[in-house]
């Protein structure tokens, strides 16, 4: 058998080896990331991102929302839902009184859910049987992918040790 020739390519950009290249980018992303956190200005003492208390809001109406929808249909659900009902409930529950203490992990965990609710909805949009289907799907993207994207800021702030002055 015989081989094949291939021609040998120079490397990309510039006649510059590829390493170089990628050392390039990754220095102008750390620029670009040093430049957004020098733009990010401390909390206040007792200060919360509206963001974050969007989010906070949000996990409480869910989180009730939950337990009442479980009380109301205790009856006709076995116990095993009931169950997992009530702990979700009061997990987002927990979430909220956190979120709106200032807790990073709760915004963390409560982002994750996001995340989650996206990918969800996404793969639901997959094998969406009518246009109502269709239409909660987006409305879940929609929703949960704006809260997402406002909240990685505000984590960012949350996480910011104070700057003395």
């Amino acid at each position: 058998m015989g081989q094949r020739s291939r021609k040998r390519r120079a490397p990309a950009g510039n006649g510059r080896p590829p390493a170089t290249d990628m050392e390039r980018g990754y220095a102008r992303s750390r620029e670009r990331a040093d430049a957004v956190r020098a733009s990010l200005e401390p909390l206040a003492p007792g200060e919360l991102p509206t963001a974050v208390k969007i989010a906070a809001v949000v996990a409480a109406l869910i989180g009730l929302g939950n337990i009442v929808l479980v009380a109301v249909d205790a009856e006709v659900v076995e116990s095993q839902r009931i169950a997992g009902g009530l702990i979700f409930g009061v997990i987002m529950l927990v979430a909220a009184v956190f979120m709106w203490r200032g807790k990073y992990w709760a915004v963390l965990g409560f982002q994750a859910l996001l995340g989650l609710s996206v990918i969800t909805a996404s793969l639901a949009l997959l094998v969406a049987g009518n246009v109502e289907a269709v239409v909660r799907s987006v409305v879940v993207i929609a929703a949960a992918g704006t809260l997402f994207w406002f909240l990685i800021r505000a984590m960012a702030r949350l996480q910011m040790p104070d700057r003395t002055r």
